[in-house]
C-alpha cells in the first residue's frame, strides 16, 4: 500500500487530465453534427471527417508512442508528460471560445497535429511510471487502479457534461486541462531518480548559461541513436512469444474500440434518435460500472485468476458488448449493453501488466510504447475500414437494411482478440530472470 500512496501525485494528475479529455466526447457529435450538416440526424461527410481526422492521429501516434516511451526512459516520465499535457489545452481552448463552421475546421486541424503526439502518451507515459515504482507482483492491480482512476475521470467528466450547457463543456474542460498540467509540473515527482537512467532535457550547462558545442553535438547525436527504429520495435516484439502475442491481442482489441468509438455515436444519433445527454447518459452507465470494476473487483481477481484468464474474461465481455450494440431493437438496449463494462475493462490493463513483465526495469518506457505503437496502427486501420461502413449503412442507399452492420463487424475483430487471448500462457516474466542473472553474475 505504501508504494500505491506514493502514486497518488500521478492518480490526481491522470483524473484532472482524463477529466477534461472525456467530458468533450459527449458533446463532440452534436458539435460536429451542426457546424457540418445543421439539423440532420445523419451525416455521412460527419462520419468520414471523423474518421479521416482518427487515422491521421494514428499514423502520427505509430511514429511517435515508441519514441515518447522510449525517450522517457532517457529523460524521465514527468518532463515528457509536460508536452502531451500543454499540447492537449489548444483545440479544447477554441471550442471554448467558438463552435461555428470556421472554428469547428480551425479545431479539427489543431487536434489532429496535436494528437498525433498527446493521443495515448499521456496514457503510455502513466503506465511506465507505475512501472518504475511497483513491484511486478503488484502491477496488475496497480494498473487496474489507474484504470479504475480513468474511469473514475470518465464518468465524472461525462456526468458534468450532462448538466452542462455545450459552451461551458468546452470552457470547463479547458480549465480543467490546464489545471492538471500546473499540477503535474508541481507535484508529481519524477520516478527515474537514478543519474545512470536519467539524462535531464535541460542539462546544467544550459542552465548556467554555458554551452560546449562539442559536447551539445555529441548529446543530439546519442539522442538520435537511442530513438527506436523498425528494426529495434521488431527485435521487442520478438523477444518472448508472450509479449508478440500480447501485441496481436492488442491490435485487434484497438482495432475493435476505435471502430466501435468512431460508429457508435452517429449509430445511435441515427437509429435513435440521441444527443448529447443521451450520450453522456450511456457514457456514466458504463463509467461507473468500469470504475467499480478496476477499483474494487480487479484487485481482488487479478492475483487469484492471473491476468491471462482476466484478459480473455474481459475480450469475452466486449465481444458480447459490441454484438448487442449492433443488433440494438429499442433504445434501453444500448444502455443495458454498457453494463457489459463491468467486464470488459479488465482487457487493457491486464495487456499491459503482462507486457511489463516481459522487460527489464530500463525497458518499460520502450516496452509500454511499442504496445501503444500497436494500438496506433489499428488506430490508422479501423476509421479506414469501418467508417465507410457506417456511412453506407446508415444512408439510404445500404445494400440491406441493417443499421448496425459496421459494428457487427468491429464485434468480428474482437472476436479475434479473444480467440488470440486464448493462447497466451503464463510464463517466468523475463525481468525477473535478468535480475537473477545479475544476481548469478555478482556472486
Amino acid at each position: 500500500m505504501e508504494k500505491l500512496s506514493g502514486l497518488s501525485h500521478l492518480f490526481m494528475t491522470i483524473f484532472l487530465h482524463n477529466f477534461a479529455t472525456f467530458m468533450v466526447i459527449p458533446a463532440i457529435t452534436d458539435v460536429t453534427m451542426a457546424a457540418l450538416c445543421p439539423g440532420r440526424d445523419e451525416c455521412s461527410l460527419a462520419i468520414y471527417i471523423s474518421g479521416f481526422q482518427q487515422a491521421i492521429i494514428g499514423l502520427g501516434s505509430l511514429v511517435m508512442m515508441p519514441l515518447v516511451g522510449n525517450l522517457s526512459d532517457k529523460h524521465g516520465r514527468k518532463a515528457l508528460l509536460t508536452v502531451p499535457m500543454t499540447l492537449t489545452i489548444i483545440p479544447l481552448a477554441i471550442l471554448a471560445y467558438s463552435r461555428t463552421r470556421s472554428f469547428f475546421y480551425a479545431y479539427y486541424v489543431l487536434k489532429s497535429l496535436t494528437a498525433m503526439f498527446c493521443e495515448g502518451s499521456v496514457h503510455c507515459l502513466a503506465l511506465a511510471y507505475v512501472a518504475d515504482n511497483v513491484p511486478e507482483g503488484r502491477r496488475a492491480s496497480a494498473f487496474g487502479i489507474l484504470s479504475g482512476i480513468g474511469s473514475c475521470a470518465f464518468v465524472c467528466g461525462t456526468l458534468s457534461t450532462r448538466f452542462l450547457p455545450t459552451a461551458s463543456t468546452f470552457q470547463v474542460a479547458t480549465a480543467m486541462a490546464m489545471l492538471s498540467a500546473v499540477y503535474m509540473r508541481i507535484f508529481l515527482p519524477d520516478s527515474i531518480i537514478n543519474d545512470n537512467l536519467s539524462t535531464p532535457i535541460i542539462s546544467r550547462g544550459k542552465l548556467d548559461g554555458i554551452v560546449n558545442p562539442d559536447e551539445e553535438s555529441d548529446k543530439k547525436m546519442q539522442m538520435f541513436k537511442t530513438m527506436p527504429s523498425i528494426e529495434d520495435m521488431l527485435a521487442l516484439l520478438k523477444s518472448s512469444l508472450t509479449f508478440s502475442q500480447a501485441a496481436i491481442v492488442s491490435f485487434f482489441s484497438n482495432l475493435a474500440d476505435v471502430g466501435l468509438h468512431a460508429s457508435l455515436l452517429y449509430y445511435l444519433k441515427a437509429r435513435f434518435h440521441f444527443n448529447k445527454d443521451q450520450f453522456a447518459d450511456l457514457m456514466v452507465i458504463a463509467g461507473v460500472t468500469g470504475t467499480i470494476s478496476q477499483l474494487i473487483l480487479m484487485p481482488i481477481l487479478a492475483p487469484a485468476l492471473g491476468e491471462e484468464r482476466l484478459l480473455s474474461i474481459g475480450l469475452f465481455f466486449n465481444c458480447a458488448q459490441i454484438i448487442f450494440y449492433s443488433v440494438a431493437w429499442s433504445f434501453w438496449v444500448p444502455y443495458a449493453a454498457a453494463v457489459f463494462s463491468l467486464f470488459y475493462v479488465f482487457s487493457q490493463p491486464c495487456i499491459r501488466s503482462i507486457v511489463s513483465k516481459q522487460v527489464g526495469p530500463s525497458e518499460q518506457g520502450k516496452a509500454q510504447g511499442v504496445i501503444s505503437g500497436v494500438g496506433s496502427f489499428a488506430n490508422v486501420a479501423s476509421p479506414l475500414v469501418f467508417s465507410p461502413l457506417t456511412a453506407l449503412f446508415l444512408s439510404e442507399t445500404a445494400p440491406f437494411y441493417f443499421p448496425g452492420f459496421s459494428i457487427m463487424c468491429v464485434g468480428f475483430a474482437s472476436m479475434i482478440a479473444f480467440v488470440q487471448s486464448l493462447m497466451i500462457r503464463a510464463v517466468h516474466p523475463i525481468s525477473s530472470q535478468r535480475a537473477g542473472n545479475c544476481n548469478y553474475m555478482e556472486a
